[in-house]
């Protein structure tokens, strides 16, 4: 979906139309928008089972946060696409469909899934089952998301020791046994990378560096475009102060054991985790898309159930509402919600005080807390004079 795509959701009484009729009131609210600052679609929400205002009241503050878990999963789920698709936004946008349908196209065909969520269900039954729903998603995308970097952080290990320079690289095909003091109770051999900068000060230094350090044991094994590679033979009961002076003096000491079979071994092990990564990396690719879509479509429903319980809160029974999907862009929507502030700003009635030209100033803040206090405030804590949720899909 565009990135300069704005959704608004809007409930209106269809008493905006003189015959009451839900035809015309979304022709009204058409008329209000314009097409100059978007296009609206009908959103049908059905109706569910109210219980008490004071159940309603809480009812919308869950659903407010539940909103924003929503939202924010969609997110983390979006992100984690992104990471495991290198950032291709092409193959991100072919992941993020709803019921197999572009976000878009979704929200302007939206039908309440009445096997999901059943409609006939009190609205705190559907609420738990949402809630539940988010979090088992959430859940689910961090297990297997962290099992994939975990594995790729793995593959990534193994081919930096194939591909490495001579301080990280693996050695098991480098270094002959023949180097290798084995078996023995006093000597041992130590491998060091030395910067190719300073192997001279290296070679003119090493033997005396600690006590106990052979003479002329300096061999040359390998050498890259950064390092040179040397075996070096010390006394056992000096080695541990030898590799700590090693340190100090800027060159690497590997840690190295001769194995044999290691190379086959190595090359083995690496084509192991490659295959877990390829497999791992299918089995996060094909949750995050279904992760996505199910958050997406969770998240929706949500708002449709927002609309809802702010609609009876604010419009009161018997219900005779309309509800309208009006897309729009972040800089046209400022200008779509004052064209409707100047249609409907009778429906705020006595509750704001208006200007000389009869426009309804929206600074009052006792009112605002006491609409607060109602469960009456809309997105960014402010009230607005009709029920609108704004949101972007990303």
């Amino acid at each position: 979906m565009s990135k300069n795509t704005k959704f608004l959701l809007i409930s209106l009484p269809a008493s905006i139309s003189p015959t009451n009729s839900h035809d015309e009131a979304l022709t009204a609210l058409r008329s209000a928008v314009t097409t100059d600052y978007g296009t609206v679609f009908p959103f049908a929400i059905p109706e569910f089972k109210i219980g008490t205002l004071d159940a309603l009241v809480q009812q919308a503050d869950e659903l407010a946060k539940l909103e924003a878990g929503c939202e924010a999963v969609a997110g983390k789920v979006g992100d984690s696409l992104k990471t495991i698709l290198e950032g291709d936004e092409g193959k991100i946008a072919q992941q993020k469909t709803v019921n197999d349908k572009p976000a878009e196209q979704y929200l302007k065909s939206f039908h309440w899934n009445k096997v999901k969520y059943r409609a006939d269900k009190p609205l705190g039954e559907i609420i738990e089952t949402l809630q539940k729903e988010i979090t088992s998603i959430d859940n689910q995308v961090k297990e297997k998301y962290s099992s994939y970097n975990q594995v790729k952080t793995n593959l990534t290990t193994l081919q930096r020791k194939q591909t490495g320079n001579l301080s990280n690289k693996s050695l098991s095909n480098i270094v002959p046994p023949s180097l290798i003091i084995q078996d023995s109770d006093y000597l041992e051999t130590h491998l060091i990378a030395v910067p190719k900068q300073i192997t001279k000060d290296f070679l003119r230094s090493y033997e005396t560096l600690t006590p106990m350090v052979v003479p002329r044991s300096a061999v040359q094994v390998a050498a890259d475009d950064e390092f040179t590679l040397y075996a070096v033979t010390t006394f056992k009961k000096h080695s541990h102060d030898f590799i700590h002076k090693c340190r100090e003096s800027k060159w690497t000491p590997r840690d190295f054991k001769y194995k044999e079979g290691g190379k086959e071994e190595e090359n083995k092990e690496l084509e192991r985790v490659g295959k877990e990564e390829k497999k791992v990396w299918g089995e996060a690719l094909r949750l995050g898309r279904t992760a996505w879509g199910e958050s997406v479509m969770a998240w929706v429903h949500v708002l449709a159930l927002r609309v809802f319980v702010e609609t009876v809160l604010r419009y009161g029974l018997p219900l005779n509402f309309v509800c309208g999907l009006v897309r729009t862009t972040p800089k046209l929507a400022k200008k779509a919600r004052s064209s409707l502030d100047a249609s409907y700003s009778y429906l705020g009635g006595n509750a704001f005080g208006r200007d000389k030209k009869g426009r309804v100033t929206k600074d009052d803040s006792s009112t605002s807390a006491e609409m607060q206090a109602a469960g009456h405030m809309g997105d960014g804590g402010e009230y607005s004079l009709y029920v609108c949720y704004e949101f972007e899909i990303q």
